[in-house]
């Protein structure tokens, strides 16, 4: 049987920085061969940038659970101020450290593991796949999206849908995710007319006229929240002039805006939105959008209850149904399946010293066995 802990390490030691993939598919392709899977080597390379996938099954029979994963992981920054090197995977005091073993390598390798504990007892019924892609940190364009479409070509989309995203705050059991709001970002550009400071009427100054737009932005109450997700919002993520010069009225000036959305609403009904608060203002603009996630959201049903009740035997709590977090590559298996994302502790990713112990990446191997076991047996 496979070793969860030593996997992970395997993987860590990858520098799978997207979209380099430094051997990190390799890893998870070799670990299941010799388990029966047949493997599928998908590369897209839409925009230039190539992506390597893999897709790797066993079995042909339903039902058939799909496990999503990455094993990209976003740069490190100042290695220097790293406890242990962020691709040495070193162990210390029962705490694994380095760059994705929470997000999320080791949740990767908590899904191989189980898979052998599973087999190793009895053959299931039915069929257990996995999309592992190299570009969910990134553009996300040549990854899950379009492994997903080519699933749909060649006959095999799930039944079901398991994501490894780390979804637990601070302790094991605590969530597990059954929707994501929808991600839409944007500009807001108002051109003026350059000119000295010390004469401000021989010039047309952007900057007031892009704080109006943007005050009637941020005063905007879009919803409530619903039973399921939070009130929607609206950030104002940056401003720019591009003028260094404090004596210079610059000709130009520029917002960018991004809004997480609920289910009470879809990019077009946003744009709409939009337009209609910024032109009441009566000042002139030029709004730029576009919408890389729209919300999701799994019913709850035998999917969620068997994911749930594993949760609870390993770890002794009930998950909560949770909808919270950015977006995940779950928003592209969605539409097609019941998914739930279920994983170690989020507390640490994207972070200087990001680890995760020994102990969760085996309490997580525990759950997804009886997962499986409960699902496919």
């Amino acid at each position: 049987m496979i070793d969860p802990v030593a996997l992970t390490q395997a993987l860590v030691r990858c520098r799978s920085i997207t979209p380099a993939d430094d051997g990190a598919l390799d890893v998870i392709a070799n670990a299941l061969i010799p388990l029966g899977f047949e493997i599928h080597r998908l590369r897209f390379d839409e925009g230039g940038v190539p992506i390597d996938n893999i897709f790797a099954r066993f079995g042909t029979a339903s039902p058939h659970v799909c496990y999503l994963g990455h094993t990209d992981v976003v740069p490190p920054g100042d290695e220097t101020e790293w406890k242990f090197p962020p691709f040495s995977a070193t162990i210390e005091d029962g705490i694994l450290y380095g760059r994705g073993t929470a997000d999320m390598k080791g949740c990767n390798a908590s899904f191989v593991a189980a898979i052998s504990r599973l087999l190793n007892e009895q053959r299931p019924k039915g069929s257990i796949s996995l999309l592992i892609t190299g570009d969910e940190e990134g553009f996300a364009i040549n990854g899950t999206v379009k492994v997903v479409q080519w699933m749909r070509e060649n006959n095999q989309m799930p039944d079901v849908a398991l994501v490894g995203e780390p979804s637990n705050a601070s302790a094991m059991g605590q969530a597990m995710r059954v929707g994501r709001r929808g991600s839409m970002k944007g500009t807001i550009t108002v051109k003026g007319i350059q000119g000295h400071a010390a004469y401000p009427e021989r010039a047309d100054n952007p900057c007031p006229r892009l704080i109006r737009l943007l005050h009637a932005l941020i005063n905007l109450k879009l919803d409530e929240g619903t039973e399921n997700f939070p009130a929607s919002h609206i950030v104002v993520s940056s401003i720019d002039v591009g003028n260094p010069a404090s004596n210079v009225i610059p000709s130009k000036a520029t917002a960018l805006i991004n809004c997480r959305f609920n289910s009470l609403w879809t990019p077009e009904k946003l744009e709409a939105k939009f337009n209609e608060v910024l032109s009441a203002t009566g000042e002139p603009y030029e709004l730029k959008l576009w919408c890389n996630a729209v919300s999701f959201i799994t019913d709850a049903g035998k999917w969620t209850q068997i994911v749930a009740d594993a949760v609870e035997k390993v770890s002794g709590r009930r998950p909560k149904a949770d909808t919270g977090g950015g977006t995940s590559d779950a928003r592209f298996i969605a539409p097609y399946c019941p998914t739930v994302e279920y994983g170690v502790l989020n507390a640490t990713i994207h972070k200087t010293d990001e680890h995760t112990t020994l102990a969760d990446i085996e309490s997580l191997t525990q759950t997804y066995h009886e997962i499986l076991r409960n699902y496919l047996t």
